[in-house]
């Protein structure tokens, strides 16, 4: 047998199968997530219809589970938990055609969790978009629920809407969240610039996946040469989906809008000399321990860069300071709208 393992053709031939098998894989599982989806689903619906019409209680779950665990033994999914869920799946969006046919694109254990730990259809609408598009794990999702990713998203600080091309304005929406958790960092509330960016290093993919989907890292303190002087960017990322470079400055403290002037100039450098000609324009997130949004607005307001103010915070609490700036319903359904255009 002639061995073709150095021949491009025979390479370039494997690596089309592969891709093709892989792509098979992926869509015969997603046929089995749907129809498992959509057998829930009816199954919630049959339970409904027949304690509306016939009055029944609490009971007829009960007896299913237990006749349906014997007619299918060894088959999970119909313990009374579960099919109790499947009740409330069918009841929370029998109402709503789109989170319905949305459900069927994540896995149960997901749909679950966003069920269960989601206040309403638009926070739920948003975890099963955000599943869906960067591919969550569940745990991934547990932790994204936990620390309120769906609030830090829609009161976030950017000046995005006027310096962003509309093409890529929908997804630089998703690139920068009002606060980040850095709690894997195990590290004091007292520390300083460097030891925070030393930490986020030590642990680059829990930072990346605080970060979002798309983020991928590129370097620490990248030089920016200027005739004799020298500049350096604290982290400098690239986000996949927005096709450009990301200048992350880490700063222990409160805000300064001083701090915007100099990301601007990194952000002209970077487009200036760093930025290939296929790719977007950069944009700039500058992290803080505490921010006067009153100042980061004003800061923002006349800035031709697109950049982003956020916090971040080291332990693990809830930001009950969001709830003062959730934004009003007007705004609140722009800003859905500008993640997802059909909302």
């Amino acid at each position: 047998m002639k061995n073709l393992q150095n021949d491009a053709h025979y390479l370039q031939l494997l690596k089309e199968i592969k891709k093709k098998v892989r792509t098979a894989q992926l869509r015969a599982l997603q046929k089995v997530n749907k129809t498992l989806i959509k057998l829930y689903w009816d199954i919630g619906k049959m339970i409904v219809e027949k304690q509306e019409a016939l009055g029944w209680g609490k009971s007829v779950v009960e007896n299913l589970a237990e006749d349906l665990q014997k007619a299918f033994p060894g088959i999970r999914g119909f313990s009374a938990a579960n099919l109790w869920r499947m009740r409330n799946f069918y009841v929370t969006y029998s109402n709503n055609e789109f989170l319905a046919i949305l459900s069927r694109e994540i896995s149960w254990s997901h749909n679950v969790a966003i069920l269960e730990k989601c206040s309403d259809n638009t926070e739920r609408r948003f975890y099963m978009e955000m599943s869906r598009k960067f591919g969550w794990s569940y745990r991934v999702l547990l932790n994204q629920i936990a620390n309120q990713t769906f609030q830090k998203y829609l009161t976030s600080q950017t000046n995005f809407d006027k310096t962003v091309s509309p093409q890529y304005r929908k997804q630089a929406a998703l690139a920068v969240k009002d606060d980040y958790l850095f709690d894997f960092l195990e590290i004091g509330e007292s520390h300083s610039e460097h030891e925070l960016e030393r930490r986020l290093l030590d642990h680059i993919r829990q930072f990346l996946i605080e970060m979002g989907g798309y983020f991928a890292f590129v370097g620490n303190q990248f030089r920016l040469e200027i005739d004799d002087d020298e500049f350096f960017i604290d982290l400098l990322l690239y986000h996949r989906a927005l096709r450009c470079l990301v200048a992350v400055e880490l700063k222990v403290g409160k805000f300064k809008p001083e701090y915007a002037g100099k990301m601007q100039f990194y952000l002209s450098v970077l487009d200036d000399r760093f930025k290939l000609p296929d790719e977007n324009p950069s944009i700039g997130i500058i992290i803080c321990q505490h921010k006067n949004r009153t100042i980061v607005e004003y800061t923002l307001r006349d800035v031709n860069r697109p950049i982003g103010i956020s916090t971040y915070s080291v332990q693990k609490e809830l930001p009950a300071k969001l709830r003062d700036y959730f934004p009003s319903a007007e705004e609140f359904a722009e800003k859905l709208k500008n993640i997802f255009p059909e909302a």
